[in-house]
């Protein structure tokens, strides 16, 4: 069984940066499509990002481009989210995603549905 373990979120100013790492353990990094996923209190799930398995191609929300970036480490079979320029919206826990499914792993996806292991989540607080 997957297992994803999220790490790195706090509370942080606007306009600060913040990077998300997940954690891989039970499985080759290099067989997934991973990406992340957030949920604000009161509001539905939103895809933030997803990355292949080699990192040849990444997807991100509109809300997000620009200001977060998604990348992979083979070596330390961890995947991170690089946040900057944080605002008081972008307040949500933040799920780590991963599938084996072709349709992730080689063109990444972008629906909730499509990745079968979620993480715990993790706390990311912007204060404005």
């Amino acid at each position: 069984q997957v297992q994803l373990v999220e790490s790195g979120g706090g509370l942080v100013q606007a306009g600060d940066s913040l990077q998300l790492s997940c954690a891989a353990q039970r499985v080759t990094l290099s067989s997934l499509g991973m990406g992340w996923f957030r949920q604000a209190p009161g509001k539905g799930r939103e895809f933030v990002s997803t990355i292949t398995w080699n990192g040849g191609r990444t997807l991100y929300a509109d809300s997000v481009k620009g200001r977060f970036t998604i990348s992979r480490d083979g070596a330390k079979n961890t995947v991170s989210l690089q946040m900057s320029s944080l605002k008081s919206e972008d307040t949500a826990v933040y799920y780590c995603v991963a599938d084996t499914s072709p349709s992730c792993a080689v063109y990444g996806c972008t629906s909730g549905e499509s990745f079968k292991f979620w993480g715990q989540g993790i706390q990311v607080t912007v204060s404005s």
